[in-house]
């Protein structure tokens, strides 16, 4: 049976773009499913980075509490002039080929860590690893969960200070990590036959359209399928330019919150700014390419 329209908006809303304490939120798999069924959501994508360990969890949540999930992912890709991300959409989380590639990742990020920390040691702030860990709650240590260590102990005046003077890159304690190259990302994201989605492409720093749009047709060429376009940090002018350069290109256009509970406190689940616009309807476009391209979900494809 598909999904009833919220009653408040008159539509179907979902959000694919959500992260738990398998990475960087502050969220169980299990609170997130819980949260979004409480504010209304009708399905959710959860999108850790760089790791699918959380999914299995929220799947099982979900139909325990009749809110569809969709199995996904956020992989961090290579890219010189500023910050990229690639999710994918129902990947299968069994995949042995795709727990070997995020092995790579998972280790390139506990490898900086203890490095971001000696780094701000040097700095005079005496955080430690032991601190971070418990902060991460069991999951996956990440920059967001040093930047709460740095506000919670006093030395910042708030989560987005600890990046912008100590974490972003050319922070005073920024170290560089691994990242696969953009093509590498979506291939990927296809063995595992997911649907690869680029995130937030404001991050990448291309101000141009005409840049922004010849990079797209490379990256569609090997193999991207959709564009992040609804997004709360987007402008009205950078979301008209995303929408119509995703229907110039033939991408799919998908949305999100990139909701990661008290690590991104000014983000809340269900509450965007754009929420409106992130509809059933994007959803059941990821189905029918998804669909075309590998066949039937198979059981792992929820």
């Amino acid at each position: 049976m598909p999904p009833t329209k919220n009653s408040q908006h008159g539509t179907i809303l979902i959000d694919l773009h959500i992260h738990s304490t398998a990475s960087d939120g502050s969220l169980s798999p299990t609170e997130v499913v819980r949260l979004a069924k409480e504010r209304g959501l009708k399905a959710i994508a959860l999108t850790d980075h760089d790791t699918v360990d959380g999914v299995a969890e929220a799947v099982a949540a979900g139909k325990r509490v009749g809110l569809e999930v969709v199995p996904g992912i956020e992989i961090s890709a290579r890219f010189p002039d500023g910050t990229m991300h690639i999710l994918g959409y129902f990947v299968n989380y069994t995949s042995g080929r795709l727990a070997d590639r995020l092995a790579v990742l998972k280790k390139a990020r506990a490898d900086r860590n203890p490095q971001i920390i000696a780094k701000l040691n040097k700095l005079g702030i005496p955080i430690t690893m032991a601190q971070v860990s418990y902060l991460s709650g069991g999951g996956q240590i990440g920059r967001p969960h040093i930047a709460r260590a740095l506000y919670e102990g006093g030395y910042v005046a708030n989560v987005q200070d600890a990046f912008d003077l100590y974490l972003r890159q050319g922070g005073l304690a920024h170290v560089s990590k691994f990242r696969f190259p953009p093509e590498e990302a979506i291939v990927m994201i296809q063995e595992a036959q997911g649907v690869p989605v680029l995130a937030h492409p404001f991050t990448l720093g291309l101000n141009s359209p005409k840049a922004l749009k010849a990079f797209l047709q490379e990256l569609k060429d090997v193999g991207l399928a959709g564009l992040e376009v609804f997004y709360p940090e987007h402008s009205q002018e950078q979301e008209a330019l995303y929408l119509r350069l995703a229907r110039e290109l033939g991408l799919l256009v998908t949305g999100g919150s990139d909701f990661h509970g008290l690590n991104k406190p000014a983000v809340q689940l269900g509450r965007s700014p754009c929420q409106l616009r992130i509809t059933y309807q994007l959803l059941e476009r990821l189905k029918l390419w998804r669909l075309e391209q590998y066949g039937p979900l198979d059981s792992t494809g929820e």
